[in-house]
C-alpha cells in the first residue's frame, strides 16, 4: 500500500508554501509575497507519530479565472484533491472569510474527503482573536489556529490529519531502489511534457509560456524498467535574462534537483538546435559527477530518415565534446516515440554511475593498458604506475598511485579512461581521476 496523501488547498497567498515547508522541515517550495508563484503539485514526505504520509503543496484555487495558467493551477490543484486521504484547507485569518475560501469549501465538501480547516497567520500565541470564529460559517467543524512562519499550532493540525489517515497496513514501508531522474535543460523543450507522457496524466503545468515551471517537482513512476522519481525543473536560462525573484529561485531550485538526482537527462529542441545555453545546463550535470542522458526532443518534426539522424548525432558529439560519455537518444514527447528507449539509457547511466569494480580486476586492466601503450617518459624519467583502487560510486572515483604526478599527462589518463570504458561498459556516467604521488622507494 502507497504512503497516505495530505493535500494543501487554499486560494492564492494564505501561506500554504509556507506552512507546507514547515510540516516537510526544509524549503521545498517557492515562498514569496507575489501571488501564484507556486502553480504544480510539490510533493515531500511529513512524519507525525511514528506515521509518515506524503504532503503535497498546490497552487492557488481561483475558482472563476479565464487566465490560462490559473486555470491550469485549478486543475493541478483538483487534481490534488481526487488524490488526497485527507485535505487541509488554509485560510488567512488578517483577511477573514472571503467568497473564494466558501467556494473552495463547497468544493471540498462535495469531494467527499476529510476536510482539516487551517486558520493561518494567528501569529498571537493564547486565545485566538475574535475574528478566528468567523471561519465557523465555512462548515468544516472546528478550525485550527497555526502561524505557518513561527510553527505555532502545528501540532495540533498535524493531531488532527492523523485522526483521518487510513489505516497502516503491514510492510506499508517498503520500498525497492529507486531512481532520481531530473529533467533539465532550457525552458520550452518539453521538459514537464515529458513528465507528463511517462506518468500518463497531466502531473505538470504545460505552457507555451517561457518560465512556467517554477518548483522542482517530484513525480513517482512505476514500470516494467523499476522505480524512478523523475524531477521536473525549471528551464534555465542565461542570468542576464533571469529578471525576477522568483525565477531566481527557480534556477536554485533546478541546481538543487541535479545535486539530489542519480542521473539527469539533458534536453534539446531538435529543431532549435545545440546552443551554448545547452552546454552550460549539460555542464552542471557533469560538474556534479551525475549520470547523463541526452535527449533530444521534438524529432517528428524534423526529417526522420537515418542519414539526418547520423548527421545530426556526430555534430552533438562534438558539441558535447566535453561528456563523449552521455548516449544520445532521438524522441517525441508528442508521439512517444523512443520513450522506452530513454528509460534504457537512464537505467544504463545510472548502473554505471554507482558501478563499484574490485580493486584485483582494475589492475589487470592497468597492466594490459601499460603493456599495450608505454607510459610517457620525459628528460629519460618514465612515468610509473603502482596501482590503482576504486575510491568511490557517484561518480566512479579511481586514486591512481604514481612515481610523478606532473608525468601523468592529460592524454595518457584519458588513454586509460577509455581503456576502463571499454572493459566495464562505463556509458553514460563522469569518471574522476585522483592522482598521489608517491616516493620510489616507499612502500
Amino acid at each position: 500500500m502507497a504512503k497516505p496523501v495530505v493535500a494543501i488547498v487554499g486560494r492564492p497567498n494564505v501561506g500554504k508554501s509556507t506552512l507546507f515547508n514547515k510540516l516537510v522541515g526544509s524549503r521545498v517550495s517557492i515562498v514569496d509575497d507575489t501571488p501564484g508563484v507556486t502553480r504544480d503539485r510539490i510533493y515531500g514526505q511529513c512524519e507525525w507519530c511514528s506515521r509518515t504520509f506524503s504532503l503535497v503543496d498546490t497552487g492557488g484555487i481561483e475558482p472563476k479565472t479565464n487566465d490560462v495558467i490559473l486555470a491550469q493551477m485549478r486543475t493541478q490543484a483538483q487534481l490534488a484533491i481526487d488524490a488526497a486521504d485527507v485535505i487541509i484547507l488554509v485560510t488567512d485569518l488578517r483577511t477573514g472569510v472571503v467568497a473564494t475560501d466558501k467556494e473552495i469549501a463547497a468544493m471540498l465538501l462535495r469531494s467527499g474527503r476529510p476536510v482539516v480547516l487551517c486558520v493561518n497567520k494567528c501569529d498571537t500565541i493564547g486565545e485566538p482573536p475574535a475574528e478566528f470564529y468567523e471561519f465557523y460559517n465555512l462548515g468544516l467543524g472546528d478550525p485550527v489556529a497555526v502561524s505557518s512562519v513561527h510553527g505555532h499550532g502545528t501540532g495540533d493540525l498535524l493531531d488532527r490529519v492523523f485522526e483521518y489517515l487510513p489505516q497502516q497496513d503491514e510492510g506499508e514501508e517498503t520500498e525497492g531502489e529507486e531512481i532520481r531522474v531530473a529533467v533539465i535543460g532550457k525552458p520550452n523543450v518539453g521538459k514537464s511534457s515529458l513528465i507528463n507522457r511517462i506518468s500518463g496524466e497531466e502531473r505538470c503545468i504545460v505552457s507555451d509560456i517561457a518560465g512556467t515551471t517554477r518548483d522542482a517537482i517530484d513525480t513517482a513512476i512505476e514500470n516494467s524498467f523499476g522505480k524512478f522519481t523523475f524531477i521536473d525543473t525549471a528551464g534555465l536560462r542565461r542570468k542576464n535574462k533571469v529578471e525576477d525573484s522568483i525565477e531566481r529561485y527557480s534556477v536554485l531550485r533546478a541546481q538543487m534537483a541535479i545535486e539530489r538526482a542519480d542521473v539527469c537527462v539533458i534536453m534539446i529542441d531538435a529543431a532549435v538546435g545545440f546552443t551554448d545555453q545547452d552546454s552550460k545546463v549539460a555542464g552542471l550535470a557533469h560538474e556534479a559527477g551525475k549520470g547523463c542522458v541526452i535527449a533530444v526532443n521534438k524529432w517528428d518534426a524534423v526529417a526522420k530518415d537515418d542519414k539526418t539522424m547520423q548527421e545530426y548525432r556526430k555534430k552533438l558529439e562534438v558539441d558535447f565534446s566535453f561528456m563523449p560519455y552521455a548516449p544520445i537518444v532521438f524522441l517525441s514527447v508528442k508521439t512517444g516515440q523512443r520513450i522506452d528507449r530513454l528509460f534504457e539509457l537512464i537505467k544504463l547511466a545510472a548502473n554505471s554511475n554507482s558501478m563499484r569494480i574490485s580493486t584485483g580486476m582494475l589492475n589487470d586492466v592497468l597492466a594490459q593498458a601499460t603493456a599495450r601503450v608505454q607510459p610517457p617518459t620525459d628528460k629519460g624519467k618514465r612515468l610509473k604506475i603502482y596501482y590503482m583502487t576504486q575510491a568511490s560510486v557517484r561518480p566512479p572515483t579511481f586514486v591512481f598511485f604514481v612515481n610523478s604526478e606532473e608525468l601523468f599527462h592529460f592524454s595518457y589518463q584519458r588513454y586509460l579512461e577509455n581503456r576502463i570504458r571499454e572493459t566495464f561498459g562505463m556509458e553514460g556516467t563522469p569518471i574522476r581521476f585522483v592522482i598521489r604521488e608517491r616516493g620510489e622507494n616507499s612502500k
